[in-house]
């Protein structure tokens, strides 16, 4: 794909491009009062959901094209670009007339090509000129996010960037949607020339996460963070634990280290990156694992058998230590960490039992 430059006028092309406001449009004044305190931070791109898909039905789905309106208001007085989510055609017909700049596909749209289709005759159709973001899928397929992007150049879109939110995963776990940067990272592998955009507030869920996650994206050479903003986000109407203050946001940003550095070889802090990955899977995997405990502390219990199994142990640590062994790892350490799990699994499962 032969990719346009996202050139916006009145914004620097230096990293990050920042796009920041609310998870949803909920009142004019809501809506009004965020984007002039960001506007005061010196942010250029507003965001804000005016129609919000949720995983079950009787939450706020977004205040309808009515927020448009209050988006054309944000443009008008304050200067800035505004964007949006669009999930159907009426989306993309009622964004572009009422002049929205920028538009993006959610996760579970991108997941879903009809839809991606549906949207890309539709930009074709309204004569939509201006970019195009499109969010991973809920799933880690890299194929299926490469192919919503060529859905959209196919239709003569050719101002289009990603945005990386994280994949969904059922077990418990540190982050809302686990990043897998593996991911992302092949994708700008393959097409070198496409904008990608962090969104750590997805992917952490927590505001706390928001920091540390856009670091690392801007460490990954990512090119923009997109990140919710709300100027009360403790009485925010939809995903409130990840948003924060235009102020938090001001702070953040000046404490980003943007690293420009070239280099032939992996940096110390891609190879870092690498570890974060593998420590987040194997503690989702331990996670698992415990879920896994928990079942057989509630199976003993249903037989009244009792919980310590020696010889079940004694095979699994003989067993794995040797596996340790032929991977290069010494047999000492496997044992500290196999008698780790054990002691917790029996935990977990003397929990069950007094339930």
């Amino acid at each position: 794909m032969e990719l346009e430059s996202i050139v916006l006028p009145g914004i620097s092309n230096q990293r990050p491009l920042v796009i920041a406001g609310p998870c949803s449009a909920e009142t004019e004044e809501q809506v009004l009062t965020t984007a002039k305190e960001l506007a005061a931070k010196g942010i250029k791109i507003y965001r804000a959901g005016i129609w919000k898909p949720r995983t079950k039905p009787g939450g706020f789905e977004g205040i309808g094209t009515e927020g448009l309106v209050w988006l054309q208001r944000v443009k008008k007085e304050t200067g800035m670009y505004i964007a949006t989510e669009v999930a159907t055609r009426h989306h993309v017909e009622e964004a572009v007339k009422y002049g929205t700049d920028i538009l993006w596909i959610g996760a579970r749209t991108s997941a879903n090509p009809f839809a991606v289709q549906e949207l890309a005759d539709a930009l074709k159709e309204t004569g939509f000129d201006g970019p195009v973001l499109v969010k991973n899928p809920v799933n880690p397929d890299l194929e299926l996010w490469i192919g919503a992007m060529e859905r959209l150049y196919n239709a003569g879109i050719r101002k289009i960037g990603a945005i990386h939110r994280g994949f969904s995963s059922y077990d418990k776990k540190l982050y809302r949607n686990l990043p897998q940067w593996h991911i992302p990272i092949e994708l700008k592998r393959r097409l070198p020339n496409l904008p990608l955009i962090s969104d750590p507030s997805h992917i952490g869920g927590k505001r706390e996460l928001i920091a540390p996650l856009s670091q690392q994206a801007m460490d990954l050479n990512y090119d923009g963070l997109i990140i919710e903003s709300h100027c009360e986000p403790d009485t925010a109407w939809s995903d409130k634990d990840q948003q924060i203050t235009p102020d938090v946001l001001a702070y953040i940003l000046n404490l980003l280290v943007i690293r420009d550095t070239k280099q032939t070889t992996e940096s110390l802090t891609e190879l870092r990156q690498q570890i974060d990955q593998l420590d987040n899977e194997w503690m989702s995997t331990l996670a698992k694992r415990m879920r896994v405990s928990r079942e057989i502390g509630q199976y003993k219990k249903e037989h009244n058998m009792p919980v310590l199994q020696t010889h079940r142990y004694d095979e699994i640590l003989y067993k794995r230590v040797g596996e340790a062994k032929e991977l290069g790892m010494g047999d000492a350490f496997m044992k500290v960490v196999l008698e780790a799990i054990h002691e917790e699994s029996i935990r977990q499962q003397i929990d069950v039992l007094n339930q």
